[in-house]
């Protein structure tokens, strides 16, 4: 009897949960204020992480910006001065846990609790798996993955202790769906998207409903990274669209943040096509980017 009531409850749940998704779509979603808070950015020396600083730097945001390079991460830090929030630089080798360990002391010590992390940071080395080194295969899970482990192990009893906070996982479209000679990259964001969906749940289990996580999964963004990247069906971003779109998210406290937002749409369709259509999807896409096969640079 009591299994037929759950299932009850669960279709019902269902629904209403359908029917609240519909209303949030159709009414603007309430945002919070970040003014004030702490927000440590990693990678904040170019790309998504600089364009992020400066949108909650415009926010009148507290901001800790980390990266490996000292021009890059001043730079950023300055620019965010100039539009009126406090900015702390530091370099921060992000694939290195003692020196995450040692910087979020350091951190504590001269700024205060870290209440919004933004675990940016990435590395990515297009190339087929054969010519791929080991050091790029561990740099890549390092810096992409293990990273937020221990920057969030770090950052998270304080949070725990108050029962408020945000954590954000910096991911990819690569994190739901592959692409070839990025298998290394396309691993690690896979694991930065199971890390998110974990810690969400562990947080719920835990009654720490305060602290809020979300996920960002772009598809390609023009940051350099990847030379000369192009597909038929997708754009390739600029870094102040996701930059946006992640602030958007964040102040609204949304889960998962697809750029564009018709991805998810795109990725759940997927999920019922066989084999062949999903090869025939592949062949129109024709993404494109620089990668080394058989130790040559071509366009793949």
């Amino acid at each position: 009897m009591n299994i037929v009531l759950d299932l009850l409850l669960l279709l019902i749940t269902i629904i209403y949960s359908y029917l609240e998704s519909l209303v949030k779509v159709c009414i603007p979603r309430r945002r919070k204020s970040v003014a004030g808070e702490i927000v440590l950015i990693t990678g904040a020396g170019h790309g998504i992480g600089r364009l992020t600083a400066y949108e909650f730097a415009k926010r009148k945001s507290r901001l800790v910006l980390w990266d490996i390079n000292k021009r890059g991460v001043e730079e950023t830090a300055a620019q965010c001065g100039k539009l009126g929030a406090t900015a702390h630089a530091f370099v921060v080798d992000c694939s290195n846990r003692e020196e995450i360990y040692n910087s979020v002391s350091q951190v504590k010590k001269e700024v205060g609790d870290v209440t919004i992390v933004v675990n940016n940071a990435g590395t990515i080395y297009p190339a087929d798996l054969l010519s791929t080194k080991d050091e790029e295969i561990s740099k890549t899970f390092e810096v992409n993955i293990l990273g937020h482990f221990w920057i969030t192990k770090a950052l998270l009893p304080s949070m725990m202790k108050r029962n408020h906070g945000h954590i954000v996982t910096v991911a990819s479209v690569c994190g739901h769906g592959v692409i070839p000679y990025l298998i290394p990259y396309c691993s690690s964001k896979f694991a930065a998207v199971g890390f998110h969906r974990a810690l969400t749940s562990e947080l719920k289990a835990l009654g720490k409903t305060g602290i809020k996580t979300s996920c960002l999964c772009p598809v390609f963004v023009n940051t350099g990274f990847t030379k000369n990247p192009s597909t038929r069906l997708w754009p390739v971003l600029e870094t102040d669209e996701v930059a946006r779109s992640l602030i958007d998210g964040i102040l609204t406290n949304k889960k998962m943040i697809f750029v564009p937002s018709y991805l998810n749409i795109a990725l759940t369709l997927e999920r019922f096509l066989p084999e062949r259509a999903l090869a025939a999807i592949n062949h129109v896409q024709n993404v494109q980017f620089e990668a080394v096969i058989g130790h040559k640079s071509k366009m793949k």
